[in-house]
């Protein structure tokens, strides 16, 4: 069965890498701001596991008013990236809802939830944190990197479901991030660790990163994916 991509709107046109042989299992990556997928795509292409799909979908193209309502590409609206900056809340729940969307097409593809995992980098891995945390579904895990927890006051209570209180959380973070500074990171942390088992997240730092990747990030991510789905 191959369900109508169609009706799920960020799969019409998302980047796909398919697995080189029968997959059973995938991860969702989401971009950051003004990206699209398909410069994920290619590094999780350098990572990948031959039965493992990697969807990279495109965010919408909407005004954000952290960049003087320029239109580009972003999964919510952005006013500030502090702590205490107001935050997009009704653009946040339609985003997590459209990623959910993507969650059940895969599942009625016959891959299980806890064959998924959802990550992002920057703003599109703090809709992977929101989403899976919020999602009915038990998820393998959550790859987030240079992100926050969006509208972290309501956490823990918006979990309150605790389907993925036992939910495995890799954080990754440059030491020297300019736009989203390693000690939102920490803080992120922390705050995930009321929301999950505390033993279930890691947050691993890298000396000299900014606001990007580096080799050693994504063999991180890469031990992570390959412990979490792992061949069946």
């Amino acid at each position: 069965m191959c369900g109508n991509n169609m009706s799920v709107p960020l799969l019409a046109d998302a980047v796909t890498v398919s697995g080189a042989e029968r997959e059973t299992a995938a991860v969702i990556f989401l971009h950051g701001l003004g990206d699209t997928g398909h410069s994920w795509a290619e590094a999780l292409s350098s990572i990948r596991l031959p039965y493992v799909k990697y969807i990279c979908p495109h965010a919408p193209r909407i005004p954000v008013t952290l960049n003087m309502k320029m239109v580009m590409p972003s999964w919510f609206d952005l006013m500030g990236l502090s702590p205490d900056a107001p935050e997009d809340e009704a653009g946040i729940k339609k985003a997590a809802e459209n990623l959910k969307a993507v969650i059940e097409h895969e599942i009625k593809n016959g891959i299980p939830p806890n064959r998924i995992i959802l990550g992002g980098f920057s703003q599109g891995g703090a809709l992977s944190l929101y989403t899976a945390l919020t999602s009915q579904y038990q998820l393998a895990g959550i790859v987030a990197l240079s992100c926050w927890l969006p509208l972290h006051k309501a956490f823990p209570q918006a979990a309150s479901n605790g389907v993925n209180k036992d939910i495995a959380i890799l954080q990754c973070h440059g030491e020297m991030d300019p736009m989203i500074p390693v000690r939102f990171g920490a803080l992120t942390a922390e705050k995930l660790k009321s929301v999950v088992t505390p033993t279930k997240v890691q947050f691993k730092t890298y000396p000299g990163m900014m606001h990007s990747s580096c080799p050693q990030e994504m063999m991180a991510v890469k031990e992570f994916i390959e412990k979490l789905l792992p061949r069946i």
